[in-house]
Protein backbone atom coordinates (compact mmCIF):
# COMPACT_ATOMS: atom_id res chain seq x y z
CA UNK A 1 0.00 0.00 0.00
CA UNK A 2 1.43 3.34 -1.05
CA UNK A 3 0.68 6.15 1.39
CA UNK A 4 0.68 9.77 0.28
CA UNK A 5 1.25 12.33 3.02
CA UNK A 6 -0.48 15.23 1.28
CA UNK A 7 -0.65 17.22 4.50
CA UNK A 8 3.15 17.17 4.58
CA UNK A 9 3.85 17.82 0.89
CA UNK A 10 1.25 20.60 0.73
CA UNK A 11 2.11 22.02 4.16
CA UNK A 12 3.08 25.54 2.94
CA UNK A 13 -0.42 26.01 1.56
CA UNK A 14 -2.37 24.53 4.47
CA UNK A 15 -0.37 25.55 7.54
CA UNK A 16 -0.16 29.33 7.70
CA UNK A 17 1.10 31.36 10.65
CA UNK A 18 -0.75 34.13 12.54
CA UNK A 19 1.58 36.70 10.95
CA UNK A 20 0.64 37.60 7.34
CA UNK A 21 2.94 36.22 4.64
CA UNK A 22 3.03 35.71 0.89
CA UNK A 23 2.74 32.29 -0.72
CA UNK A 24 2.78 31.08 -4.33
CA UNK A 25 0.00 28.51 -4.63
CA UNK A 26 0.29 25.94 -7.45
CA UNK A 27 -2.59 24.93 -9.68
CA UNK A 28 -4.66 22.35 -7.82
CA UNK A 29 -7.58 20.09 -8.75
CA UNK A 30 -10.73 20.37 -6.66
CA UNK A 31 -14.15 18.88 -6.14
CA UNK A 32 -16.30 22.04 -6.21
CA UNK A 33 -19.92 23.07 -5.72
CA UNK A 34 -21.17 26.66 -6.02
CA UNK A 35 -24.07 28.21 -4.17
CA UNK A 36 -25.51 31.37 -2.64
CA UNK A 37 -26.79 32.57 0.72
CA UNK A 38 -26.00 32.57 4.40
CA UNK A 39 -23.93 29.48 5.32
CA UNK A 40 -25.25 29.64 8.89
CA UNK A 41 -28.89 29.24 7.88
CA UNK A 42 -28.88 27.76 4.38
CA UNK A 43 -30.02 24.14 4.04
CA UNK A 44 -28.36 24.12 0.62
CA UNK A 45 -24.98 24.98 2.16
CA UNK A 46 -25.22 22.02 4.54
CA UNK A 47 -26.16 19.72 1.65
CA UNK A 48 -23.24 21.00 -0.42
CA UNK A 49 -20.73 20.26 2.35
CA UNK A 50 -22.23 16.81 2.92
CA UNK A 51 -22.04 16.05 -0.81
CA UNK A 52 -18.41 17.14 -1.11
CA UNK A 53 -17.32 14.96 1.78
CA UNK A 54 -19.39 12.00 0.56
CA UNK A 55 -17.76 12.08 -2.87
CA UNK A 56 -14.29 12.82 -1.45
CA UNK A 57 -14.39 9.80 0.86
CA UNK A 58 -15.94 7.56 -1.79
CA UNK A 59 -13.07 8.55 -4.08
CA UNK A 60 -10.48 7.96 -1.36
CA UNK A 61 -11.70 4.44 -0.55
CA UNK A 62 -12.06 3.60 -4.25
CA UNK A 63 -8.43 4.58 -4.90
CA UNK A 64 -7.28 2.68 -1.82
CA UNK A 65 -9.06 -0.49 -2.93
CA UNK A 66 -8.38 -0.41 -6.67
CA UNK A 67 -4.99 1.32 -6.86
CA UNK A 68 -3.52 0.51 -3.42
CA UNK A 69 -2.90 4.20 -2.75
CA UNK A 70 -3.96 5.75 0.54
CA UNK A 71 -4.20 9.49 1.02
CA UNK A 72 -6.02 11.83 3.43
CA UNK A 73 -9.15 13.74 2.50
CA UNK A 74 -8.04 17.35 2.65
CA UNK A 75 -9.65 20.27 4.47
CA UNK A 76 -12.84 21.94 3.33
CA UNK A 77 -12.18 25.25 1.58
CA UNK A 78 -14.42 28.11 0.57
CA UNK A 79 -14.28 30.95 -1.93
CA UNK A 80 -16.53 33.83 -0.87
CA UNK A 81 -17.54 36.91 -2.84
CA UNK A 82 -20.33 39.23 -3.96
CA UNK A 83 -21.30 40.54 -7.39
CA UNK A 84 -19.81 43.84 -6.24
CA UNK A 85 -16.96 43.11 -3.83
CA UNK A 86 -17.14 46.51 -2.16
CA UNK A 87 -20.58 45.43 -0.93
CA UNK A 88 -19.31 42.13 0.48
CA UNK A 89 -20.18 42.36 4.15
CA UNK A 90 -20.79 40.10 7.14
CA UNK A 91 -24.04 42.04 7.60
CA UNK A 92 -25.33 40.82 4.23
CA UNK A 93 -24.67 37.09 4.34
CA UNK A 94 -27.87 36.28 2.46
CA UNK A 95 -26.30 37.94 -0.60
CA UNK A 96 -23.05 36.02 -0.42
CA UNK A 97 -21.87 33.90 -3.36
CA UNK A 98 -19.62 30.96 -2.58
CA UNK A 99 -17.90 27.87 -3.89
CA UNK A 100 -17.06 25.15 -1.41
CA UNK A 101 -14.33 22.73 -2.42
CA UNK A 102 -11.95 19.93 -1.40
CA UNK A 103 -8.60 19.42 -3.13
CA UNK A 104 -7.61 16.09 -4.64
CA UNK A 105 -4.28 14.43 -5.54
CA UNK A 106 -3.03 15.27 -9.01
CA UNK A 107 -3.55 11.71 -10.32
CA UNK A 108 -7.33 11.91 -9.87
CA UNK A 109 -9.11 12.04 -13.25
CA UNK A 110 -12.55 13.29 -14.34
CA UNK A 111 -13.55 9.67 -15.01
CA UNK A 112 -12.67 8.63 -11.45
CA UNK A 113 -14.66 11.55 -10.07
CA UNK A 114 -17.74 10.71 -12.16
CA UNK A 115 -17.59 7.09 -10.99
CA UNK A 116 -17.28 8.22 -7.36
CA UNK A 117 -20.24 10.56 -7.81
CA UNK A 118 -22.37 7.70 -9.11
CA UNK A 119 -21.33 5.41 -6.26
CA UNK A 120 -21.90 8.09 -3.60
CA UNK A 121 -25.34 8.85 -5.03
CA UNK A 122 -26.35 5.20 -4.72
CA UNK A 123 -25.49 5.13 -1.03
CA UNK A 124 -27.34 8.27 0.00
CA UNK A 125 -29.61 10.95 -1.38
CA UNK A 126 -27.40 13.92 -2.19
CA UNK A 127 -29.45 16.79 -3.67
CA UNK A 128 -26.37 18.86 -4.50
CA UNK A 129 -24.63 16.03 -6.36
CA UNK A 130 -25.57 17.14 -9.92
CA UNK A 131 -23.85 20.48 -9.27
CA UNK A 132 -20.52 18.97 -8.26
CA UNK A 133 -17.75 19.72 -10.73
CA UNK A 134 -14.08 18.75 -10.97
CA UNK A 135 -11.86 21.67 -11.92
CA UNK A 136 -8.36 23.07 -11.68
CA UNK A 137 -8.09 26.24 -9.61
CA UNK A 138 -5.01 28.36 -10.25
CA UNK A 139 -4.60 30.81 -7.41
CA UNK A 140 -0.97 31.84 -7.86
CA UNK A 141 0.61 34.53 -5.70
CA UNK A 142 -1.39 35.30 -2.57
CA UNK A 143 -1.18 36.62 0.96
CA UNK A 144 -2.40 34.52 3.85
CA UNK A 145 -2.50 34.22 7.62
CA UNK A 146 -3.85 31.83 10.26
CA UNK A 147 -6.95 32.95 12.14
CA UNK A 148 -7.55 31.25 15.49
CA UNK A 149 -11.05 31.74 16.85
CA UNK A 150 -14.65 31.82 15.74
CA UNK A 151 -15.60 32.55 12.15
CA UNK A 152 -17.56 35.59 13.31
CA UNK A 153 -14.35 37.08 14.78
CA UNK A 154 -12.37 37.05 11.52
CA UNK A 155 -12.89 40.70 10.57
CA UNK A 156 -9.82 42.16 12.37
CA UNK A 157 -7.52 39.54 10.85
CA UNK A 158 -9.01 40.05 7.40
CA UNK A 159 -8.26 43.76 7.77
CA UNK A 160 -4.69 42.93 8.94
CA UNK A 161 -4.22 40.84 5.81
CA UNK A 162 -5.55 43.58 3.55
CA UNK A 163 -3.31 46.17 5.23
CA UNK A 164 -0.31 43.86 4.77
CA UNK A 165 -1.11 43.44 1.08
CA UNK A 166 -1.34 47.18 0.42
CA UNK A 167 1.67 48.03 2.59
CA UNK A 168 3.82 45.73 0.45
CA UNK A 169 2.78 47.29 -2.84
CA UNK A 170 0.17 44.73 -3.88
CA UNK A 171 -3.53 44.83 -4.56
CA UNK A 172 -6.24 42.19 -5.02
CA UNK A 173 -5.96 40.08 -8.16
CA UNK A 174 -8.73 41.38 -10.43
CA UNK A 175 -9.17 37.94 -11.97
CA UNK A 176 -9.78 36.28 -8.58
CA UNK A 177 -11.74 38.82 -6.55
CA UNK A 178 -12.62 36.18 -3.99
CA UNK A 179 -11.97 35.78 -0.29
CA UNK A 180 -10.50 32.31 0.31
CA UNK A 181 -10.79 30.36 3.55
CA UNK A 182 -9.39 26.92 4.46
CA UNK A 183 -11.01 25.25 7.46
CA UNK A 184 -8.36 23.27 9.35
CA UNK A 185 -10.64 22.44 12.29
CA UNK A 186 -13.88 20.46 12.53
CA UNK A 187 -16.43 22.88 14.09
CA UNK A 188 -18.39 19.90 15.41
CA UNK A 189 -15.45 18.82 17.56
CA UNK A 190 -13.56 22.05 18.25
CA UNK A 191 -14.45 24.91 20.59
CA UNK A 192 -15.13 28.09 18.60
CA UNK A 193 -12.24 29.97 20.24
CA UNK A 194 -9.83 27.25 19.07
CA UNK A 195 -10.94 26.96 15.45
CA UNK A 196 -8.08 27.32 12.96
CA UNK A 197 -8.76 28.91 9.57
CA UNK A 198 -6.32 29.94 6.85
CA UNK A 199 -7.45 33.25 5.35
CA UNK A 200 -6.02 33.91 1.90
CA UNK A 201 -6.30 36.61 -0.77
CA UNK A 202 -4.79 36.36 -4.29
CA UNK A 203 -2.74 39.44 -5.16
CA UNK A 204 -0.93 41.22 -7.97
CA UNK A 205 1.75 43.92 -7.88
CA UNK A 206 0.13 47.35 -7.67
Amino acid sequence: MQKLDLKKTLKPYYEAKPAPAFVNVPATNFLMIAGTGNPNTSADYAEVVQTLYSVAYTLKFKIKKEMAIDYPVMALEGLWWADEMHLFSADKKDDWLWTMMISTPDFITPTLVETAKTEAGKKKALPALPRLRFETFTEGYAAQLLHIGSYSAEAPNIQRLHDFIHANGYTFDGKIQKHHEIYLSDPRKTASEKLKTVIRQPVVKN
